[in-house]
C-alpha cells in the first residue's frame, strides 16, 4: 500500500497547529491531517485566569519567526478582532493568557479541514513506504508522523488525584465545587503556584490560604535579553552540535528563564499582600518557605513541615492544589512495537536528529518526528512557544525532503 499522506499529526494543540498553518501556507500541495482527542481545540483551560498573562512575546506567535507576512499572525487576529489599535496603545508585549487561547482558536477554526478531532490514535505500525495509523474503526496511511502529544501533570510520590487533591491543570475545572472553603493549600514555588495562591485568595475573601514550597522564596524569572538568547533560533544549532557535557551546563545555567520561576510583578504583589495583613493584623495569606507538605490524607488533612526546624504545622484544608509542573507524554508509549526499532543514546533517551526526526533502524521507511520531548537534544525550547514557528518550517521541511511515492485515490480505507 502507497502511503497516502505526507504527514499524519497526532495531537493538536499550538504546535501542531502552527505546523498545520504551516502546511496550509507551503507553496506545494502537502497532504497532511491532524488527529486529535478532545472534542475541541484547548490548551491548558484549566488556568486560564482573567488576569493571568503571557510570559512570551505576542511575537512569538504560531506564524511570525517563520514567515512575519502571514495571515495567521496575532496581531491580524487583533486586526480582525477590531482590538489592533487598542492593543498597540496598551504598550504590552505580553497579552492575556485568555487573549492568547483566544488566537489559537481562531487560528484553529482557519485549518479545522486538516483536523479530527475526537479521534484517539490506538496504534501505528509499518505498512508500505511510512506507517498504518489506527484512528477508532478507521485506518490511515501516513509517510510521516509527528508526534505532538502535549504534557502531563505531575504529582509527587504517593499522591493521588481526588475531590480535594488537585493538580493545578484543573483550577478552573472544580474551583466551582468549592463552598466557603476555610484552607486552601498550595504546593509549588513556580509561576502556576504563585497564580493560584492569588486567585484562591482573591476568589475566598474568608479563607486562609497557605503557599508551601521548599525554596526561601520565590524566583524571580531571568527575562533579561542576553539570557533570552536561550530562545532564539539559533540557540537550537548550538545546543545541537554542543558536546553532552556543555549541554547539561546550559540547562542548569539557564534553567530559571523557564522552570520554577514566577514574573516579579506578581512575587512583589504575593509580597504586599503578606506584609499588609500583617499590618491590619489579620494574616490570611501564609507563605511557608523551606516547608514541605507531608501527612497527606485525600480527605485534605495534611502537614506543612518545615525544612529548616522540622516544626509541623497541621491543616486540614478544603483543597490541596499540587502546581507541581508537567512531563513531556512519553512517544514510546504511543509507539508501541515502533520503539523497538528506535535507536537510542548511553542513557537510554530517543536519538533525535537536527530536523527532530527520531533516528530509527532500516526497517522504519517513514519518519517520526517529535515536537517535545527533545530537550536533551535540542534545548529549552523543545515544546515551548518560543520557537514553535521555526520548528514547523524545519519539520515541514524535513518531510517534504524525504522520497515521495505515487499518491493513491483515497485518503483512508477502513479498518478490516
Amino acid at each position: 500500500m502507497n502511503p497516502v499522506l505526507d504527514l499524519a499529526g497526532i495531537g493538536f494543540g499550538p504546535s501542531n497547529l502552527a505546523l498545520a498553518i504551516a502546511v496550509e501556507e507551503h507553496a506545494r500541495p502537502v497532504r497532511a491531517r491532524f488527529f486529535e482527542r478532545q472534542p475541541r481545540f484547548g490548551w491548558h483551560r484549566g488556568m486560564l485566569l482573567e488576569d493571568a498573562t503571557m510570559q512570551v512575546s505576542f511575537l512569538k506567535d504560531l506564524v511570525t519567526l517563520r514567515n512575519p507576512t502571514s495571515s495567521y499572525s496575532f496581531l491580524c487576529y487583533l486586526r480582525d478582532c477590531g482590538r489592533l489599535a487598542d492593543f498597540v496603545n496598551h504598550k504590552n508585549l505580553f497579552p492575556l493568557r485568555k487573549e492568547f487561547h483566544d488566537y489559537f482558536e481562531w487560528a484553529a477554526e482557519r485549518v479545522a479541514h486538516h483536523v479530527s478531532y475526537g479521534a484517539e490514535v490506538t496504534d501505528i505500525r509499518t505498512g508500505g513506504d511510512g506507517f498504518e495509523i489506527t484512528v477508532g474503526d478507521e485506518l490511515v496511511s501516513a509517510r510521516n508522523v509527528v508526534l505532538a502529544t502535549g504534557l502531563e501533570a505531575c504529582l509527587p510520590d504517593g499522591v493521588e488525584a481526588g475531590e480535594r487533591i488537585w493538580h493545578n491543570r484543573d483550577l478552573l475545572h472544580k474551583v466551582e465545587t468549592l463552598r466557603a472553603p476555610r484552607h486552601v493549600v498550595v504546593v509549588g514555588a513556580g509561576q502556576s503556584a504563585a497564580e493560584a495562591v492569588a486567585f484562591f485568595h482573591d476568589r475566598f475573601p474568608e479563607a486562609e490560604v497557605h503557599g508551601v514550597f521548599a525554596r526561601y522564596g520565590y524566583s524571580p524569572a531571568d527575562d533579561s535579553s542576553f539570557a533570552n538568547r536561550i530562545f532564539d533560533p539559533e540557540a537550537v544549532d548550538e545546543f545541537y552540535r554542543a558536546p553532552e557535557d556543555v549541554k547539561q551546563r546550559l540547562m542548569g545555567y539557564h534553567a530559571n528563564t523557564n522552570y520554577g520561576v514566577v514574573d516579579h510583578d506578581l512575587i512583589e504583589e504575593l509580597y504586599r499582600r503578606v506584609y499588609r495583613e500583617k499590618v491590619v493584623g489579620r494574616q490570611r495569606l501564609s507563605l511557608h518557605n523551606t516547608s514541605r507538605l507531608t501527612d497527606v490524607n485525600a480527605d485534605g488533612k495534611c502537614v506543612i513541615e518545615s525544612l529548616a526546624n522540622g516544626t509541623r504545622l497541621p491543616v486540614d484544608a478544603d483543597v490541596i492544589v499540587y502546581a507541581t509542573g508537567y512531563r513531556p507524554a512519553n512517544p514510546v508509549r504511543l509507539l508501541g512495537d515502533l520503539a523497538d526499532h528506535c535507536e537510542r543514546d548511553e542513557r537510554g533517551r530517543l536519538k533525535v536528529t537536527r530536523d527532530y526526526r527520531v533516528v530509527t533502524n532500516d526497517e522504519i521507511r517513514g519518519g517520526i518526528y517529535l515536537q517535545g520531548g527533545t530537550e536533551h537534544t535540542h534545548g529549552i525550547t523543545s515544546s515551548l512557544l518560543s520557537n514553535t514557528a521555526v520548528r514547523v518550517g524545519e519539520i515541514l521541511d524535513s518531510v517534504l525532503r524525504r522520497p515521495r511515492t505515487a499518491p493513491v485515490p483515497e485518503l483512508a480505507a477502513r479498518v478490516g
